[in-house]
């Protein structure tokens, strides 16, 4: 593993602890500043609504630096952001600090998505962002508990104190261990906006706003819901959220194993299943160690689809990922936000304190719908490619050699007196811009998916062996 790795996920942790643990110490905020549970359940709103703003907008002022230089300078307004909430004299100040912390939290996860493919392998990009994200699944095991636990014991001030340090270790991380590695190749804003054009990019988006969504519905609230429904003390929310802790670690693991390898299948499953467990979980609050599973679960299936919503974008965005990239990781906190907020809503509709569970198994049952749409349209795409022939242009067959204007057939070479064979081309597919060959045919060189189908590319050229 590169040691490059390793000091994005030490960024993660830090930013991971300081996203989740405002939900454990939400009473007591709320009871400090003298607000309700479901206007301070605004701190988690704020936060993700900061990420989805801050994601494009730092990615794009990044492009002008080197990714490493760009990440020391997001880890740094981390810092600012967490200082100025453990400062903060009124809720209003709170929420201010919060959204600067979240700012960074979007671009991070992006530029660092990136940056991690980048250290590895093709066949290994999955694996290595989900050693990134790592961080964020243990942050969920010792930062968020052991936050928690702090600030029930100490004050949530000294929390978000201890979370500024994490930020500056994370700093020091980055600085040490990431490598210099220049600007991004994709400097130009027009060149990274040219990834929003394939309508696949969007479905992943949507399907990360509403599924992991369905997540923050329940686990906004969780501290309220375990305390006044399940019955459990104050104390024990510490030890569920290490449970929801090693779920997503659990989660985040079985994602990145399967998401190289069956993608789609992977989706179906961990979307459909955490629907399920959201619906569930509205029963299952009322006894203690029924909620405690259902925890689990939760936080299991609904990191399960981290990892492949966020290579699907890199996937797609395969000319320009930088800013779709992070882009999606402001569309999970755009889920946040709107989950959180819904369920607000219902909470104080009177609907109670598990009703939030109802809205989330509805997003994330939308999201499995749309991932259907996905995969149709994914299948529909591979048949037309299957089906293209590529032709030499014009010019092209006026200098080429006799026997190059009458080509072999798809799949066949002619074989000349003199020189290597000469192949037919061959069809690409949409998903991904690997070659489709026929079986014991030559491989030909992959096409960047932007020029295969933009509506103005030039002329496709003939590829020979």
């Amino acid at each position: 593993m590169p040691l490059a790795l390793l000091a994005l996920a030490i960024g993660a942790f830090g930013i991971g602890t300081t996203e989740f643990v405002i939900m454990g110490v939400l009473p007591q905020v709320a009871d400090d500043f003298g607000v309700t549970i479901p206007t301070a359940g605004r701190l988690v709103s704020g936060y993700a609504l900061g990420v989805v703003f801050g994601a494009p907008l730092l990615t794009v002022l990044g492009t002008k630096v080197s990714r490493k230089k760009m990440l020391m300078f997001l880890m740094g307004l981390f810092v600012v952001g967490n200082a100025l909430s453990a400062l903060a004299p009124v809720f209003g100040v709170m929420l201010t600090g919060r959204i600067v912390a979240s700012l960074a939290h979007g671009a991070f996860f992006g530029i660092g998505s990136v940056v991690a493919a980048d250290l590895v392998a093709p066949e290994k990009k999955a694996s290595a962002i989900s050693l990134m994200f790592t961080g964020l699944t243990v942050a969920n095991i010792v930062g968020v508990p052991g936050g928690t636990h702090l600030g029930q014991a100490a004050g949530w001030r000294v929390t978000f104190a201890a979370v500024a340090v994490l930020g500056v270790v994370g700093l020091l991380g980055v600085a040490v261990l990431v490598p210099e590695t220049g600007r991004p190749e994709t400097a130009r804003v027009r060149t990274e906006l040219a990834a929003f054009r394939n309508v696949q990019v969007w479905l992943a988006m949507a399907m990360t706003v509403l599924g992991y969504g369905g997540v923050f519905a329940a686990i906004t609230y969780i501290a309220p819901m375990m305390t006044e429904v399940a019955g459990y003390s104050d104390a024990a929310v510490t030890w569920l959220l290490v449970l929801f802790g090693i779920g997503m670690f659990l989660g985040n693991l079985l994602g990145g194993r399967f998401a190289d390898r069956a993608l789609m299948p992977m989706l179906f499953a961990s979307l459909g299943a955490l629907a399920l467990a959201l619906l569930l979980f509205t029963a299952t609050a009322h006894d203690k160690v029924l909620a405690a599973i259902t925890l689990t679960l939760i936080g299991a299936l609904g990191f399960a689809t981290v990892l492949p919503l966020q290579k699907w974008v890199l996937d797609q965005a395969s000319a320009a990922p930088t800013l779709a990239s992070a882009a999606n990781i402001g569309a999970f906190n755009l889920g946040n936000a709107l989950a959180a907020w819904l369920g607000g809503l219902t909470i104080a509709a009177g609907l109670g304190y598990t009703s939030p569970n109802w809205v989330g198994a509805l997003l994330s049952g939308s999201a499995l719908l749309l991932s259907f749409l996905a995969a149709f349209l994914d299948r529909r795409t591979r048949s037309q490619g299957s089906g293209r022939i590529v032709a030499a242009s014009p010019a092209e067959r006026t200098t080429a050699p006799p026997w190059a204007t009458d080509p072999p057939a798809a799949g066949r070479c002619h074989r000349p007196s003199a020189g290597p064979p000469r192949c037919r081309p061959l069809a690409f597919s949409g998903f991904s811009g690997r070659t489709v060959r026929a079986a014991g045919t030559p491989s030909a060189r992959p096409a960047p998916l932007f020029h295969l189908f933009h509506p103005l590319r030039p002329a496709a050229k003939e590829i020979h062996a």
